[in-house]
């Protein structure tokens, strides 16, 4: 993710409202009152226990797991407790964020279903552009839930919301992209951290969701680091005046999504007339060959500084 960080920097100047004016929805584990998230959540819903709050006021938003706070991080959180160190890829972005999963990071078809219920209902309210979903769902036993998922999703992508999923952990076999990241309107990451300690057995590339060669809907779409990514830890606090357990490292496809997500609310805020078929294209003509095999790469690495020319 470094790499990514400083193609962000490279272009930007280090500028701190990198996706300002962008707003993208989590469907996650909720997301904890972190510091380095401070104004930018603009509102929270939990999907689990179904109790509605408008996050206006500081602290009410949670997240019992830890996830969605670190993906939150990953995406727009401010390094402001790491001196800008571990601040995210587009920074000036808000959030809207719906908690699906519990503090198990368990959830249910139906909470992920009224989460993007929810999306639709407040798109225009708080404006957003781009949704993330870094759950990796796999094939249900139920096949009327799966259409229903995969419908709204294409519902959302009709009302012009850039959804970003990830591929999944259920690799390396073919054909084991996650059921949500297998639909065609939807922007499906994998993770691979490309020349980064090569070979080693705990790369996320050694476990990312792949599809199957030569189907029709070719997936993943790109990959985006995905390996040792440090971000917000929900288990932040003060501990005699001083910020403890700020930061926390996590691994997988579900760190590489909102990565690709933070390019892509940069894209817009560079290009705000740009349609989410449009963007979807960018990221994937600009994205770096790495001479893996399609059904791991996609069209290849998230290159950040060509996606903003």
């Amino acid at each position: 993710m470094q790499r990514v960080r400083e193609q962000v920097e490279d272009i930007s100047g280090q500028r701190l409202d990198g996706g300002a004016g962008v707003t993208v929805a989590l469907l996650d584990t909720g997301v904890a009152p972190h510091p380095d998230l401070d104004g930018r959540i603009l509102c929270f819903r939990d999907f689990v226990k179904e109790g509605f709050l408008p996050a206006f006021r500081a602290g009410i938003s949670y997240d019992d797991n830890g996830h969605g706070t670190h993906v939150a991080g990953i995406l727009c959180g401010s390094g402001g407790l790491s001196q800008g160190k571990y601040r995210g890829i587009a920074p000036g972005a808000k959030l809207v964020v719906g908690k699906v999963l519990d503090e198990k990071g368990d959830g249910s078809t139906e909470a992920m279903l009224r989460g993007l219920d929810w999306i639709m209902e407040v798109r225009e309210q708080y404006h957003i552009r781009i949704l993330n979903i870094s759950v990796g769902i796999g094939d249900l036993d139920d096949k009327r839930k799966e259409w229903a998922l995969r419908r709204k999703l294409e519902r959302l992508w009709q009302l012009g919301i850039l959804v970003v999923c990830a591929a999944g952990n259920k690799g390396p076999g073919d054909g084991t992209v996650s059921s949500v990241g297998g639909n065609s309107k939807v922007v499906t990451v994998g993770c691979h951290d490309g020349s980064f300690q090569a070979g080693a057995p705990w790369l996320c590339a050694n476990y990312s969701g792949r599809g199957l060669p030569g189907a029709a809907v070719r997936k993943p779409d790109l990959v985006a680091p995905g390996t040792d990514i440090v971000s917000c830890s929900a288990n932040c606090c003060r501990f005699h005046g001083r910020w403890v357990n700020a930061y926390v490292t996590k691994s997988g496809t579900s760190m590489a999504t909102p990565i690709v997500s933070g390019a892509a609310a940069l894209c817009l805020q560079r290009f705000p007339s740009m349609t989410n078929e449009e963007c979807k294209q960018k990221l994937q003509y600009t994205a770096t060959d790495l001479g893996a095999p399609w059904n791991q790469q996609g069209w290849g690495m998230l290159n950040v500084r060509r996606l903003l020319l």
